[in-house]
């Protein structure tokens, strides 16, 4: 019997528990994996808690992204997919020794990604590449600005940008995350707690306002953002990770004929699953290329499911944290 970890009421990962947990035989279109690795965020905090705007039907499994190979597969899958290693993405299905989910979902990792990189490759990369491709149509020798940028989304902003051949300038709040932005090849770098970050910014970009804002944060940090974009810019709407959802004065669109765009990589992989698709194969081109390069903070086995989680939800380590389970060939 394999486990998971469970939840069986929103609340912190003190009152999680590893339990046995079969997740079945694979149905019609869908596959069996068994898990290797799992990446572990701030959002996968948020929805353990219940503070998260989805919120799945309890019970669950946390977690929404991981790596491992496929065991076996349902009625129409290629029965060749067997041993397999891949990557997926689904809600429900991260944090545990086997999971089920649709073959669609579960994408081919390249010989030269390990499993540990394979786990945190699809969520982060595929918003920032979204993002910034199809929300915001970044143009070669843009300004942008990421805030988070040490953060699991915002780092991700930062690699996919300089390859989409952007200027790039990392917001952060710590020395570390600082550093691991500029390790990400941010061109400039500025302290999100500064009391004149607005000139902050302008002076990283040689006096100039920016083209586009990547924010998965929210809170504060979102309408001094909007306000330093320049004529025609795009403020990119992510998340909320620094806790509350903003309110802007809509006239400052008005200003600067200036755009809010909407970010939801979930939904766009339900209403454009092609394009979605292509965008993580472009991603692992990119990958393949030695332009991106998911940053490893720390890994945990899966007993100590509470302690990794609980440093996620702090959100002040630098790079991402991992959750393995057992050999990781």
């Amino acid at each position: 019997m394999r486990r998971a970890v469970v939840i069986r009421a929103f609340g912190p990962p003190s009152g999680f528990a590893l339990e046995e947990h079969d997740p079945g035989a694979p149905g019609p279109g869908k596959v069996r994996i068994a898990i290797r690795a799992a990446g572990i965020s701030y959002v996968d905090v948020l929805v353990a808690a219940g503070l998260y705007q989805l919120k799945p039907r309890l019970p669950f499994v946390p977690g929404s992204e991981f790596s491992g190979v496929i065991e076996a597969v349902g009625q129409g899958v290629d029965p060749t997919r067997i041993g397999e290693r891949v990557l997926g993405s689904a809600f429900g299905a991260a944090i545990g020794e086997a999971c089920v989910i649709p073959a669609k979902l579960a994408l081919p990792i390249p010989d030269a990604m390990d499993f540990v990189t394979a786990s945190v490759f699809r969520v982060s990369y595929a918003t920032a590449y979204h993002a910034l491709v199809q929300r915001a149509r970044l143009q070669v020798g843009e300004t942008v600005c990421v805030l988070g940028a040490g953060g699991a989304v915002g780092y991700a902003a930062v690699e996919v940008a300089k390859a989409l051949g952007a200027k790039v300038i990392g917001s952060a709040s710590t020395p570390e995350k600082r550093a691991l932005a500029t390790q990400g090849g941010a061109d400039a770098v500025i302290d999100a707690a500064s009391p004149t970050w607005r000139e902050d910014l302008k002076a990283a970009n040689d006096g100039k306002p920016v083209d586009v804002i990547v924010d998965p944060v929210g809170g504060t940090a979102t309408e001094p953002a909007f306000r330093s974009l320049a004529w025609n810019g795009r403020h990119l709407v992510i998340g909320f990770a620094g806790g509350a959802i903003p309110k802007l004065p809509v006239n400052l669109a008005l200003l600067k004929g200036a755009s809010l765009i909407g970010v939801d990589v979930r939904q766009f992989g339900d209403y454009e699953r092609d394009l979605s698709d292509a965008n993580v194969q472009a991603l692992l081109t990119l990958f393949a290329q030695d332009k991106l390069h998911p940053s490893i903070a720390r890994t945990y086995p899966i007993e100590d499911f509470v302690a990794a989680m609980e440093e996620a939800q702090r959100g002040v380590t630098a790079g991402r944290i991992v959750i393995t389970m057992g050999a990781l060939t």
